[in-house]
């Protein structure tokens, strides 16, 4: 049986000391001379049954107690694990110190040892009773407003102008890239709405001011294709220039629009969503300073290994390389404090669910993978098996069942707005209580380490897989217009040219790219978990056989040859 020892050398390492009886590897020892005598030939013996004194001769010992210790070594690492309750959070450093009959004695035990980061250890502070104050719940005549003016949006049409582009305005235009001396892409007929954001950086600028015929060249960084990450010169022709001209807000547009017959209607009902959206926006306020006081209660060691992973995944996952304009020092400070954030609220999180024995129901699980699914206008059977392939359902798990203790956290506190009063966020807190636009948005601040990503929500949209994982932190209610009959419509023209934003070269990637096969975000969540527990570097045993090793396919009629 294996014999393991824990030695914490800080609160986020430890280090095993494992020991293998010869009788354990024995098996294993059997087994690599089978492989080895079928892989070898020898004058006077067939193949697969050269004895284990004359693989000893030809090959060496050392080899062969290699081969089984590499082959074994995986098991009796999962193994120490178990025995010491050790839970991984990055691959482990191993190191061989004996293998019998190599550095020991020939019937001897195999030791070696391994180093790792681990989930630190909390005591869990008094989460009842946090007092936060809020902003008070109320929709503003602007935000009816807005509402109103976003739903008439929907409905409106474009129309030619004769005048220089101006920010809202919708253009088309034609975009050819260059890097050096090669057209590296090109799109013509794009529709895109100067001011969006959504193409090219600095793309908005060189449009503002330009009039149908014209044109502007500008630098970018190229963000999606081959020459992602790459600088390129860009050449932006303008078609023409068009204007959204908005529906008159009267009965007609009400019966379009919505289920309602008149206006008065209509915006009693938009009214009554902007004030549900206020309440929702204050629940959102509530639940990100409980987890802010919360947090402050508790002191929690990260890794440096969870850190360091992190940022090398923002980078390369942004399409970004080392030392790139968007690879600052500044840059870099802050997704390290991102991932430090995101580290700490998960482990008090976790902590906060074993303690209310928080669990995830199927219904729980498939609730938050509809919602979020919607967010990317994706179907949620797609959605849902493009995370499984993936392996991020128990990720996605994690995040909700972090959702549910951070609500049990708001449940105890209490809450009062600016003016006093108290706050009841009961209706938010419960399951379902949310606003649907919101719940995959509510899961927690920080529940990812990826929220580091924030940082970089102007570079480009994020995967579904990762807006599974991104908890926005702060993000305002999305007061939208509800439309609750909102005609099966061809899409406007307007909408028509948002769509086609999503064409332009070498563009940001589309928020409805599959997800990545890597593991997401790495989050030191469970597929965080699952990852580390991987075979610990089996081909990097310390202690080397001796050089007599290497019986490839060839290592045959040469070896014995020469040995003759």
């Amino acid at each position: 049986m294996v014999k393991s020892t824990a030695e914490n050398l800080s609160p986020t390492r430890v280090k095993l000391d494992v020991e293998v009886p010869f009788e354990d590897l024995k098996p294993r020892l059997d087994q690599a001379y089978k492989t080895v005598a079928n892989q070898i030939q020898v004058p006077g013996f067939r193949k697969g049954k050269v004895p284990a004194r004359i693989i000893d001769q030809r090959i060496g010992r050392g080899y062969v107690v290699e081969t089984a210790v590499n082959e074994g070594l995986n098991d009796f690492y999962q193994e120490a694990l178990t025995q010491t309750e050790t839970t991984p959070m990055s691959r482990p450093e191993v190191e061989v110190t004996s293998m019998p009959g190599v550095d020991g004695q020939a019937e001897g035990p195999l030791t070696f040892s391994v180093e790792l980061d681990i989930r630190p250890e909390i005591e869990l502070p008094d989460y009842k009773g946090l007092k936060v104050t809020v902003e008070p719940a109320a929709a503003s005549e602007e935000d009816e407003q807005k509402a109103l003016d976003e739903l008439r949006s929907r409905f409106g049409t474009l129309k030619n102008v004769e005048r220089p582009a101006a920010k809202d305005d919708f253009v088309t235009l034609t975009l050819t890239a260059t890097i050096g001396d090669e057209q590296v892409d090109h799109a013509e007929d794009l529709s895109y709405q100067v001011g969006a954001g959504t193409m090219l950086d600095g793309m908005d600028e060189a449009l503002e001011g330009l009039s149908a015929g014209e044109d502007a060249v500008f630098e970018t960084t190229l963000a999606g294709g081959e020459h992602s990450g790459e600088k390129a010169t860009v050449k932006v022709v303008l078609g023409a220039v068009k204007e959204r001209e908005l529906p008159e807000a009267d009965d007609d547009f009400a019966q379009l629009a919505s289920e309602f017959d008149t206006i008065e209607e209509l915006k009693a009902d938009l009214k009554e969503k902007a004030s549900e959206g206020a309440v929702t926006g204050q629940g959102i306020e509530a639940r990100d300073k409980v987890l802010e006081e919360l947090v402050k209660l508790v002191e929690v060691p990260v890794p440096d290994s969870v850190v360091a992973e992190q940022i090398e995944q923002h980078f390369t996952g942004q399409g970004h390389s080392e030392g790139d304009e968007h690879d600052t020092e500044e840059h870099r400070a802050e997704v390290e404090e991102n991932a430090r954030e995101a580290f700490r609220n998960e482990i008090i999180l976790d902590k906060v669910a074993d303690a209310e024995e928080v669990g995830v129901d199927q219904g729980e699980l498939i609730e938050y993978i509809i919602s979020t699914s919607q967010q990317y206008g994706m179907d949620p059977n797609q959605f849902a098996q493009m995370l499984d392939q993936a392996g991020q359902v128990p990720m996605i798990m994690g995040e909700v069942r972090r959702r549910k203790a951070l609500a049990k956290v708001l449940e105890y506190a209490v809450v009062a707005d600016t003016a006093g009063n108290a706050v009841d966020l009961s209706s938010f807190v419960t399951p379902g209580g949310e606003d649907s636009a919101e719940s995959a948005d509510s899961a927690d601040s920080a529940d990812s380490a990826d929220s580091a990503d924030s940082a970089d929500s102007a570079d480009s949209a994020d995967s579904p897989a990762e807006a599974a994982e991104k908890a926005p932190a702060k993000k305002a209610p999305a007061k939208k217009a509800p439309a609750k009959k909102a005609p099966a419509k061809k899409a406007t023209e307007a909408e028509a040219a948002e769509a086609d934003a999503e064409k332009a070269p070498a563009k940001k990637a589309p928020a409805k790219k599959a997800p990545a096969k890597k593991a997401p975000a790495k989050k030191a969540t469970e597929a965080a978990e699952a990852d580390a527990e991987k075979a610990p570097a089996k081909k990097a045993p310390a202690k080397k056989a001796p050089a007599k090793k290497a019986p490839a396919k060839k290592a045959t009629e040469e070896q014995s040859d020469s040995a003759e």
